[in-house]
């Protein structure tokens, strides 16, 4: 089947790379993946996983240029620039990785963020994105009650809820509202404790320990997933039944998380780099949100604290029980 061997933005006057069969056989598609994730990265193995599934081959068909710069936004800036070399057909970022992808407008670009993509300015709309961004967002705001619920479920005596939010989040204030509303619902105080970016993660565990909190919410980010091992242990020094997002949190010994599983949402990102390269315009493909959720339970964590959960129905409703 002849491909085209370029495609005009609608409306936009650009044209992607050309992605037509080289002379002699399959075009190799080059694909950047860039992370502030640290190697090994479990999210681009479930990427890998995806687009070995839509039957692409490593070094035939695909080749993937990896880049990671975990806390050093200058170095991604600079790895950003190698993309003006002009042999790339598709930028994959994840994460954080994304904010510093505004000035790419050649090149389409996937992305998975924990946060809004319109508030981060890369899609004009989740259903229309009109760029040359699109992707999947973590983010959704539903999960924000139903997290208190839970926690409230396996631990009832809870009155006051620290919520523990990374304000350099796109999205957060809508997240901590959705929040907040569903505490009032559940007649729990929400002691609101903010901090912003990595920097201020330890001072904002200081204030953590000082509100009184019957129990700890973690909002789920870049920020707080790399120091989610310090955030579980600070829990469990303070006596705090905690709840996080995702559940990799849970492994590095939260009490509960409930949210999407962010190596399927790799796996289904692939889906898009398929289309991508055989053609379609980003700009057309709506941002995807998660379809399923997985409730995360760690039982050593459950010992530790003193909770007993044989009395609450939480382990059959669990996806995911650590031991």
């Amino acid at each position: 089947m002849k491909r085209r061997e370029f495609i005009l933005l609608i409306g936009g006057g650009l044209a992607w790379p050309a992605i037509a069969r080289a002379q002699g056989g399959a075009k190799l598609h080059r694909i950047f993946w860039v992370s502030t994730q640290s190697e090994p990265d479990p999210f681009l193995d479930g990427f890998r996983e995806g687009m070995r599934a839509l039957g692409y081959v490593e070094g035939k068909t695909v080749t993937f240029e990896t880049h990671y710069s975990p806390g050093n936004p200058q170095a991604l800036r600079k790895i950003v620039s190698e993309l003006q070399r002009g042999d790339i057909d598709l930028v994959v970022s994840s994460g954080p990785a994304t904010r510093v992808m505004t000035a790419v407008t050649d090149i389409p670009v996937l992305f998975a963020l924990s946060g809004d993509p319109v508030a981060l300015g890369v899609v004009k709309s989740l259903a229309h994105p009109g760029t040359n961004f699109t992707g999947s967002t973590f983010l959704s705001l539903e999960l924000a009650g139903k997290r208190v619920e839970l926690l409230k479920d396996i631990y009832p005596r809870l009155r006051k809820l620290a919520v523990f939010s990374n304000t350099d989040h796109p999205g957060e204030p809508l997240e901590w509202r959705a929040t907040l509303e569903s505490c009032r619902n559940l007649g729990v105080e929400a002691a609101y404790v903010p901090f912003c970016g990595a920097r201020e993660i330890e001072n904002g565990l200081m204030a953590a320990g000082k509100v009184d909190a019957d129990a700890l919410l973690v909002f789920p980010d870049a920020v707080t997933l790399v120091h989610r091992a310090n955030i579980a242990e600070f829990a469990i020094a303070h006596r705090l039944p905690s709840m996080f997002g995702w559940s990799e949190y849970c492994d590095a010994g939260g009490l509960l998380s409930y949210g999407a599983n962010q190596r399927t949402t790799y796996f289904r990102l692939a889906t898009y780099a398929d289309r991508i390269l055989r053609g379609e315009n980003p700009s057309d493909l709506p941002v995807m949100r998660p379809e399923k959720f997985e409730l995360a339970v760690n039982l050593k964590t459950a010992r530790l604290l003193g909770i007993d959960l044989d009395v609450s129905s939480i382990l059959f409703r669990a996806s995911k029980v650590i031991s």
